[in-house]
């Protein structure tokens, strides 16, 4: 019982290939494409205003600098978004529960803000790793550990992610587990386990929008202190 829990989990193959790259194109499929015609539709409509605003809330406090990165992580925002609400419908499977595509995701976008930062103005960037006013005893310990925080953080992106979304899932399967079990036995226990795996679910599909949002809030901060 405790296996069959976590082979949701498990990346779908078929023939012997994996299906993740089908379930990773899947979102770009869902989204209507920009037409050539004057008046758009209401869907067009609303997921332009939903882009405008969250591009301008997620890059109000960064400079003119930033604002390259304003595309990349807007796509990323709904990206992430469409995989953790489609892994949320039954018999799918989230690609986001994956530890190997949240650091593939998390790691690059890091490094390129550290390399942009380096790059433009190296001696602020070195400046995070020792606050001003320190003593000098602590000079080498406090370089060592924001060095290692630096080097945490796409870690912490990562592994955020994934156990956030691994956690809501399992709770759900428990609870759909108990319900399907307690029915013929204690039917009133059951509906009322039943409504808790209703409210459980409604708090799931807040976790993933909030989960993917915090993922390009926090690429969006460690870009701050770099440009």
């Amino acid at each position: 019982m405790a296996l069959n829990f976590f082979d949701q989990f498990m990346s779908p193959s078929m023939f012997g290939i994996p299906l993740i790259a089908l379930a990773l194109t899947l979102p770009w499929m869902l989204y209507p494409a920009a037409t050539k015609r004057w008046l758009n539709s209401r869907t067009l409509t609303l997921q332009g205003w939903f882009m405008n605003r969250f591009t301008q809330q997620l890059l109000l406090p960064i400079n003119l600098g930033g604002h390259k990165w304003a595309a990349l992580f807007t796509s990323l925002m709904l990206f992430l978004i469409t995989l953790n609400m489609l892994g949320l419908l039954p018999y799918t499977f989230t690609p986001t529960t994956q530890l190997s595509l949240n650091m593939g995701l998390a790691v690059p976008l890091w490094l390129a803000t550290v390399i942009i930062g380096m790059r433009n103005q190296p001696t602020h960037a070195l400046g995070h790793l020792l606050p001003e006013g320190t003593p000098t005893p602590l000079i080498p310990v406090l370089i060592i550990i924001e060095t290692i925080s630096l080097f945490i953080r796409p870690l912490a992106l990562g592994v955020r992610l994934t156990a956030n979304l691994t956690a809501g899932h399992l709770l759900i399967q428990l609870i759909a587990t108990a319900a399907f079990v307690l029915l013929p036995l204690m039917p009133t226990v059951a509906i009322l386990t039943a409504t808790l795996l209703f409210l459980l679910t409604l708090l799931e599909v807040a976790v993933a929008m909030i989960q993917a949002y915090v993922f390009v809030l926090l690429l969006s901060l460690y870009l701050q202190e770099n440009v």
